[in-house]
């Protein structure tokens, strides 16, 4: 059994920076990507960036250089560096795992608000 758990969300002003964490635990071993995702009030979710195992790594093209993803494969945990935030980044951010077996895991999201 997967879980993960997002850490790092609040409230920034335009132009600011975030740092959102997301740590994974169980059987992740076989683990086909992690991904982060977001859900703005009344739209559908997006997909925002994604880390492989074999290090490809993809941006949505409203977050190209404003956003970088990483992984520490010691602490299991993938991060979302978020610089120079814009009121429409304003979501909930979610940490999405795809597992050995293709089944999609998602975090409880953290809440990610920018305004001034």
């Amino acid at each position: 059994q997967v879980q993960l758990v997002e850490s790092g969300g609040g409230l920034v002003q335009p132009g600011g920076s975030l740092r959102l964490s997301c740590a994974a635990s169980g059987s992740i071993n076989g683990y086909k990507f992690m991904r982060w995702a977001r859900q703005a009030p009344g739209k559908k979710r997006e997909y925002v960036a994604l880390i492989g195992t074999g290090g490809v790594i993809n941006y949505v093209d409203s977050v190209k250089g404003r956003f970088t993803i990483s992984t520490d494969n010691a602490k299991n945990t993938m991060y979302l560096q978020m610089n120079d935030l814009k009121t429409d980044d304003t979501a909930v951010y979610y940490c999405e795992l795809l597992d050995q077996d293709f089944r999609m895991i998602s975090g409880q999201g953290t809440q990610v608000t920018v305004s001034s």
